[in-house]
C-alpha cells in the first residue's frame, strides 16, 4: 500500500496545499517517540506525522524551538510548528505566542494562530476562561468565532481516550471531536509521544479543518506534554 496520500489538483479557493483536505473527514495525528527523551528525560522539538484513516502520511509536522525554551518553560513554551506536504513543502504555520498557564486566573489564557500557506492567517484557537474544564473559541481569518471545543474535567478521563467535543457555537450540535488516544503502558509512563484522532463534517471549510489540526498541537502542549 502507498504510504502516502496523492496531492490533489489546485481547487479555486483552496489554499495551495489544502487540497486534499477537502476530501476527508478524520485525522490521525501520531507524535514520533523521542529516544533521547525517553532515556533521559531531555526535551527535545516535538514531531508528527499526520495521516489519512488508511494510514498513508498526508502531512509531517515539526515544532522550532530553542533548547532554553524547551528546558526552562516546558510545556508553556511558545513554539512555531512548520508543517509540510510530502514533497517538503511548506503548507500550514502554527504559531503560539509564550504565556503562563493557569486555571485559577483568566489573564492567563492560551491561543494560537494558523496560517496557510505561510504568511496568510486561516484562523485562531483562542481558550475560553474556565476553572475546571478545558473551553476554546475556534475562529476564522477575521477572529470571528465559528466554533467551539469544549474537554473533559481538567482535561481529564477515566477512559483510555480522552475526547474534547467540537461543537456548533450554539453548544446545541457535536459535530466532531479531537480524541487523544491511549498509546500503551511504557509509551504513557515513559515518553510524552501521544496520538490524536480528529473527526470533523466533510464539508467544513478547509480553512477551519487546518485550524483544527492547530487546536490539536495546542491541547497536546497544554494537557499530555509533560516531563516524565
Amino acid at each position: 500500500m502507498n504510504m502516502y496520500a496523492v496531492p490533489n489538483p489546485e481547487i479555486p479557493g483552496c489554499p495551495p496545499g489544502l487540497e486534499y483536505l477537502t476530501q476527508v473527514d478524520q485525522l490521525l495525528i501520531k507524535q514520533k517517540v523521542e529516544l533521547v527523551e525517553a532515556l533521559v528525560g531531555f526535551e527535545s522539538n516535538n514531531k508528527y506525522e499526520v495521516r489519512n484513516s488508511m494510514g498513508q502520511n498526508v502531512f509531517y509536522a515539526v515544532e522550532e524551538n530553542d533548547c532554553l525554551s524547551r528546558q526552562c518553560c516546558g510545556p508553556m513554551r511558545s513554539f512555531t510548528i512548520h508543517v509540510l506536504d510530502n514533497f517538503g513543502q511548506e503548507v500550514i504555520t502554527v504559531t503560539r505566542p509564550l504565556k503562563c498557564m493557569s486555571c485559577c486566573f483568566p489573564c492567563c489564557l492560551q491561543e494560537l494562530e494558523v496560517q496557510s500557506p505561510p504568511g496568510n492567517t486561516v484562523g485562531y484557537v483562542i481558550q475560553q476562561w474556565h476553572p475546571f474544564s478545558p473551553k476554546f473559541i475556534v475562529a476564522n481569518e477575521h477572529n470571528e468565532p465559528v466554533l467551539k471545543i469544549h474537554g473533559p474535567f481538567c482535561g481529564w478521563s477515566c477512559l483510555p481516550d480522552v475526547d474534547f467535543e467540537i461543537l456548533t457555537m450554539d453548544e446545541v450540535s457535536k459535530i466532531g471531536k479531537i480524541s487523544k488516544q491511549w498509546t500503551g503502558l511504557l509509551r504513557e509512563a515513559f515518553t510524552d509521544s501521544d496520538n490524536f484522532g480528529i473527526q470533523f463534517p466533510m464539508d467544513l471549510d478547509v480553512r477551519i479543518k487546518a485550524v483544527m489540526i492547530g487546536a490539536c498541537f495546542l491541547i497536546d502542549f497544554m494537557f499530555f506534554e509533560t516531563t516524565n
